[in-house]
């Protein structure tokens, strides 16, 4: 019986040992894995300080683009202003077009005939000027023509002298 504990307790420990190696295998892979993984978080760590740095100066440019979009918004704020100012002012200028409008077809109506009259005298003027102008005209070639008959006359006068 001592033999059978004896036997038993080789047999544990080889048990013993087959845990022991494979768990020693076990740790040895473990290791690998861990150093593999050591190495892929130092990597991603390099790119994250990377995309860090990248997304500090986007950071920066989107906040200077940020304050140079509000003062551009703020000029135009008053541009739109002048313009709207502009607007009401031509509706204004339409407004007041439209009353004087209304105001002088309103008073062409209401003196309808002493305008008919006006136009008529003012033809009844254009004649006797253009008549006027014929008749100087006339008076004007009948004096140059009695002016060559006198020249004409005093030379045959002077050469009979």
């Amino acid at each position: 019986m001592e033999v059978i504990l004896y036997i038993a307790a080789l047999i544990a420990a080889i048990g013993f040992l087959v845990l022991c190696i494979s768990v020693g295998m076990t740790l040895f892979s473990l290791k690998n894995t861990l150093n593999s993984m050591a190495g892929t978080v130092a990597g991603i760590e390099g790119q994250m300080e990377g995309i860090t740095r990248e997304t500090t100066s986007l950071l920066e440019k989107t906040n200077t683009l940020a304050e140079d979009i509000t003062q551009k918004s703020a000029k135009l704020n008053s541009v739109v202003d002048a313009v709207k100012n502009i607007g009401e002012s031509v509706n204004g200028l339409n407004n007041s077009i439209n009353q004087i409008t209304t105001s002088i077809s309103s008073e062409v109506s209401k003196n309808e005939e002493k305008i008919a009259q006006v136009v008529q005298w003012s033809n009844v003027a254009l004649e006797i000027a253009e008549k006027w102008k014929q008749r100087k005209t006339i008076d004007q070639d009948d004096v140059d023509e009695a002016t060559e008959k006198i020249v004409k006359k005093s030379s045959k006068f002077r050469r009979k002298k």
